[in-house]
């Protein structure tokens, strides 16, 4: 009897239902993995940016982060491919225990699926910031980092709140992203609408869609919205391009007649912490870091 409860025991604490696992939001819904996991490839930015805040550090990363905050983070990871395409040979040779991948890499969960669990840790809907600490939450579960995932969430809000504070009664915003020569506006429902919604920034154009690649607008559509803050977003920049950047873009007559531009209330933001890593701890302070400083000292 004794050597069977013996046996018994053994084979309850080796069987998997027995083992740790952390539920994780996805997509497609919930997704239970395993917690604790030693070898993980990540294929998305704001990931890698979150889980170095916990101290997470990855064993296989994309190629190009186009962040160099995130460069110490990932030293020594060995590279699985790019956001676009994996190199599974690469992921093969890694034999991850758990795989991450979101945003622009989403695509590729199933084929990645068939070398580890993999899950998708896009951050979707208008709500980033909450979805950005809730990945927060589940990472620091995932890794056993929840002192440090509630350490990192305080901080957070703390800054979020002083920023609030400042940008309060302040005027109105617009969001422009420039490509080139090319421009587009971000409402509150667009990708950089946290900004609008977490620091109840006002719009300085309120006929702006829901689309979350923003809509094309010309310098008159700026001049006409005459937002008091211009918060601008460089796209060449963020992925490393050539080509006229933001401030020759903006430079013009129309722009100029802007209560923003004649007050010096133009603020270039951290093209790729917003763009590319965007919804990443460390991304989001980044970009607090930046307004904060701005509405201190009244530009």
């Amino acid at each position: 009897m004794l050597k069977s409860l013996t046996l018994f025991a053994v084979l309850a604490c080796s069987s998997p239902v027995f083992a740790d696992t952390v539920k994780i939001r996805t997509l497609t819904g919930v997704q239970e993995v395993a917690a604790h996991p030693e070898t993980v490839a990540v294929f998305d930015v704001a990931a890698l940016d979150t889980l170095a805040t916990l101290g997470v550090k990855p064993a296989g990363v994309i190629s190009n982060l186009y962040v160099d905050y995130l460069e110490d983070a990932t030293a020594g990871a060995a590279i699985v491919g790019t956001l676009f395409e994996p190199d599974f040979e690469s992921i093969h040779a890694l034999s991850p225990d758990l795989i991450l991948v979101g945003g622009r890499s989403s695509g590729q969960a199933e084929a990645l699926a068939d070398f580890a669990p993999t899950v998708d840790v896009t951050i979707y809907g208008q709500d980033l910031v909450a979805q950005a600490l809730i990945r927060l939450d589940e990472y620091g579960h995932l890794f056993g980092k929840e002192a440090e995932a509630e350490a990192q969430r305080q901080a957070f809000l703390a800054k979020l709140e002083k920023t609030k504070t400042l940008t309060r009664d302040k005027g109105t915003a617009l969001i422009v992203m420039t490509n080139g020569p090319k421009m587009s506006a971000f409402g509150a429902g667009g990708r950089f609408g946290w900004i609008h919604n977490a620091l109840d920034l006002p719009q300085a154009a309120k006929d702006l869609g829901m689309n979350s690649h923003g809509e094309a607008i010309s310098a008159e559509f700026i001049r006409d919205s005459n937002p008091d803050y211009l918060l601008v977003v460089d796209r060449l920049s963020a992925i490393g391009q050539g080509g006229a950047n933001a401030k020759v873009t903006l430079d013009n007559d129309l722009v100029r007649q802007t209560t923003a531009w004649q007050k010096d209330q133009v603020i270039y933001l951290d093209a790729a912490s917003l763009y590319i890593s965007g919804g990443g701890i460390q991304s989001m302070h980044r970009i607090l870091d930046q307004l904060i400083a701005a509405f201190e000292t009244g530009a």
